[in-house]
């Protein structure tokens, strides 16, 4: 008879990844030869360390059958890249991330109050001509104190963001967060489902709100004439030099006013900001003013942040997946295997960016947990 593995060197039991995965519906209805702890375990390890996809998990698995023998029972070996794309095409994935992001955050508690982008990415390897089915859309939370994905979501295309976003509310502990969503996420629906989660909204509103915005966009151009003399306005300015350009980036946020055409639609509607952004390079100058509605009135400072904060999904988060995870290189495409592996990539980013004992990037540090196990370690467990 066979002795159960022993217990790794991994930290409290409570953070084990077998302890998360335990409550995870296996998708199979045939004899199971390997258990699913193991397809998922092996899964999250080898992204971490490098893999890309389906061949390179199980290439990976393989390779460090030994150290993974510390912490599951192999007796029945490391699954064929095959079994793994079969089991991650059939999984769950609202179940899978629900079980995934519980280890993260038990691992690495969500900073209350920070900035909450919500964001889509189109997964453009998924998009398969033969089939006709269209490029997977994921629409991400993403914390940007801690560095962590907060959970995510399928839409069946980018205009379905709409009805992606409440839906993706539902899903996160957002008390006391401040909640940034582009003009795409300006609903009313979708600013009543932040508050009713506790939240605070920070919109941004173009012409999809056209009456909205051209209030806006009034009320600013013509306070600014006077330099805001009639009325009381938070002012925060930044200048940056960088790369043969210059950046002078004007925010200003004032008290929605009570006669502000369409207020009446939204929920909770406290402020309102407008964000300039004038760049000079090579002796020719370009502008952009993006305007916003918020929940709560901000501090000019705090609105900056916010608003700057957004924007950093695009490099925290869809660029890294895409240059240093390959994301919209990787062909799996079928079933749920895509969204899956989607979500696995996006909780391996996050524990990378969290292990800060090297201060080296993301790619580098998937490189080191490759080679070295200890490291491999610190980064599953945040110690």
């Amino acid at each position: 008879m066979s002795q159960p593995p022993p217990e790794p060197d991994l930290g409290s039991p409570s953070i084990r990844l077998q302890d998360h995965f335990a409550s995870l519906t296996d998708p199979r209805r045939r004899k199971v030869t390997y258990p699913l702890v193991n397809v998922v375990t092996i899964a999250v390890c080898a992204v971490i360390c490098g893999a890309d996809d389906f061949v390179a998990i199980a290439t990976w698995g393989r390779l460090k059958r030994d150290w993974l023998e510390t912490i599951l029972d192999l007796e029945a070996g490391v699954p064929s890249h095959d079994r793994f794309n079969a089991i991650f095409q059939a999984l769950d994935p609202g179940a899978f991330e629900k079980c995934l992001l519980g280890w993260i955050a038990e691992l690495h508690e969500t900073t209350a109050g920070q900035v909450v982008a919500i964001d889509g990415k189109t997964l453009r390897g998924s998009f398969d001509k033969a089939s006709g089915e269209s490029a997977i859309h994921m629409v991400s939370a993403w914390a940007t104190a801690n560095r962590l994905s907060l959970g995510q979501i399928v839409a069946d295309a980018k205009s379905n963001e709409i009805t992606a976003i409440p839906a993706l509310l539902k899903l996160l502990e957002l008390k006391g967060c401040l909640v940034t969503i582009d003009a795409m996420g300006c609903q009313t629906a979708i600013a009543e489902a932040i508050l009713a989660r506790e939240a605070d909204y920070v919109l941004a509103v173009k012409d999809n709100q056209p009456t909205l915005h051209r209030a806006i966009e009034d009320f600013f151009t013509s306070r600014m004439e006077d330099d805001f003399a009639q009325v009381a306005a938070g002012r925060f300015e930044t200048k940056e030099k960088g790369r043969g350009r210059v950046e002078h980036r004007a925010y200003y946020i004032c008290d929605a006013p009570a006669d502000l055409a369409d207020r009446g639609r939204w929920k909770g509607l406290a402020a309102i900001g407008a964000a300039i952004n004038i760049t000079t390079r090579d002796g020719k100058q370009t502008d952009a003013v993006r305007y916003y509605i918020l929940s709560r009135r901000l501090e000019a400072r705090e609105f900056a942040d916010a608003v700057r904060s957004h924007w950093g999904i695009e490099n925290s988060l869809h660029w890294q997946l895409d240059v240093t995870f390959g994301e919209d290189a990787c062909r799996v495409r079928h079933g749920f295997a895509s969204a899956n592996l989607s979500v696995v990539r996006r909780a391996a980013l996050g524990l990378l960016k969290n292990e800060t004992s090297e201060r080296i990037g993301v790619q580098n540090k998937r490189l080191a947990a490759a080679c070295n196990t200890r490291y491999m370690e610190k980064v599953l467990t945040g110690s």
